[in-house]
């Protein structure tokens, strides 16, 4: 009986000393999904967000920034962006040419050949290049006179998908890899063009 008493014990001895020579079991949880929030580059009261590119005089009126007949200037972020949301308040005179800069590749040259310019011009001799088109890219869903009032447009950019809603309506949807990252422009190239509420959610992870 005291023998098997003794072996019980040297069992149970044995057990132990295997359990502390394990390594511990451990749980790895997935991590929680990233918070992306919504920064202002624009709220009505200061243009530091941006670089001013060409000769147009900007002019913060209320709670909007406009320029009257600039020709090729443009007010570009000092940020790139690579995936992102961005929303956008707009005036335009109905002569006005301007737009919206998406993914530029040169920050001191923005032109729709090196950026997706998601475009501002009611008065576009090819409709398919007319306001809520990607120039040369992707043509309007639906055709909209914007001029003489406020509009809006609400970007989505996400890898190679391009998303567009003006005034809550699709206005474009198309999918193109020719830019990756790159700062936003807001263009004054003729009449008068106004902007409001800007603002964008980076949706890129940061590189670690």
């Amino acid at each position: 009986m005291k023998q098997l008493t003794v072996i019980s014990a040297l069992i149970l001895l044995l057990t132990a000393c295997q359990k502390q020579n394990e390594s511990p079991e451990i749980s790895i949880e997935s991590p929680a999904p990233s918070t992306f929030s919504w920064e202002s580059l624009f709220s009505g009261d200061s243009l530091d967000n941006f670089n001013k590119i060409g000769d147009a005089t900007w002019q913060i009126v209320d709670n909007y920034v406009e320029s009257v007949d600039g020709k090729h200037s443009y007010l570009v972020t000092k940020n790139h962006y690579g995936d992102f949301e961005m929303h956008v308040e707009f005036w335009p005179s109905p002569d006005a040419n301007s737009g919206v800069f998406l993914r530029c590749q040169n920050p001191e040259e923005i032109a729709n050949e090196t950026c997706y310019e998601l475009n501002i011009y009611d008065l576009h001799s090819n409709p398919d290049n007319a306001t809520g088109s990607i120039i040369n890219l992707a043509a309007p869903l639906v055709a909209i006179q914007a001029g003489d009032r406020w509009n809006s447009f609400d970007i989505s950019v996400i890898g190679s998908r391009i998303v567009v809603k003006l005034n809550d309506m699709l206005i474009v949807e198309f999918e193109d890899d020719s830019f990756s990252t790159g700062p936003i422009g807001l263009q004054s190239n003729g009449g008068l063009i106004r902007f409001r509420n800007v603002q964008v959610r980076n949706r890129s992870v940061p590189s670690t």
